[in-house]
């Protein structure tokens, strides 16, 4: 009932968010059919009871975040695990750079770090290795991890590593580059966020901390006054 563009988008990103083992690309096209339709049911037979424009209107947003909600919870996990790709990325260049020096191929060093992980890097290093172990070109492996996973720290160092071996860089020199430019940019994330720390926490501070603060100030003030008026 759905285009194919949109069924293939959705299989796109179930992908990206890492293929969860409780939700299979038929049960999330049934879940984005179900909910708008039982969403408008209930709606149906609220606005008969009640219309007016604001129902109408709220009713429509429900029925569009609904529609959409699948996406956007593919889109938040898909996120999270780019995010985690990026933090592991350089910890496991480095273990790569070390197989290679101590004379493993790249296959066998990716094989190696792959075997040595446990998050989702690993997972997608893994299938990689059984593409090109089922006839899949190394190139073309290559290019479907990076978009698989939308990571952009590895699609970066996806093409690096294709262009290596067009031209016959010396594929330790191109781990031990990209490593030191992955964990920079690791560094620098972080001291971004560390930045981002005080303007974050003087929305809650204005809240909550600085009305209490005031009451507390000024409570004894407004007592007296009104003490003094009463009296």
């Amino acid at each position: 009932m759905l285009p194919p563009t949109m069924v293939q988008r959705l299989d796109r990103m179930l992908g990206r968010a890492g293929r969860p083992a409780g939700l299979p690309l038929e049960r999330l096209l049934a879940a984005k059919l179900a909910l708008p339709s039982v969403a408008a049911v209930l709606g149906m037979i609220y606005l008969r009871s009640a219309p007016s424009a604001v129902s109408i209107m709220t009713f429509a947003a429900v029925l569009l975040v609904l529609f959409f909600l699948p996406e956007l919870m593919l889109h938040s996990r898909a996120q999270k695990r780019s995010e985690q790709i990026g933090l592991e990325l350089p910890d496991t260049l480095d273990q790569m750079m070390i197989a290679v020096e101590a004379g493993l191929g790249f296959d066998q060093a990716m094989q190696r770090a792959a075997g040595n992980g446990k998050g989702p890097l690993a997972e997608e290093l893994v299938r990689t290795l059984q593409d090109m172990s089922v006839g899949r070109s190394r190139r073309g492996a290559y290019t479907d991890l990076a978009e698989r996973t939308g990571a952009p720290d590895l699609r970066r160092f996806i093409r690096a590593v294709i262009q290596a071996d067009k031209y016959g860089v010396a594929v330790a020199d191109t781990l031990r580059t990209q490593a030191a430019e992955m964990r920079l940019k690791r560094r620098q994330r972080a001291e971004e966020k560390a930045m981002q720390i005080p303007v974050k926490v003087i929305f809650p501070l204005m809240l909550c901390i600085l009305p209490v603060l005031f009451i507390v100030l000024m409570g004894p003030a407004a007592m007296d006054i009104m003490a003094a008026f009463s009296g």
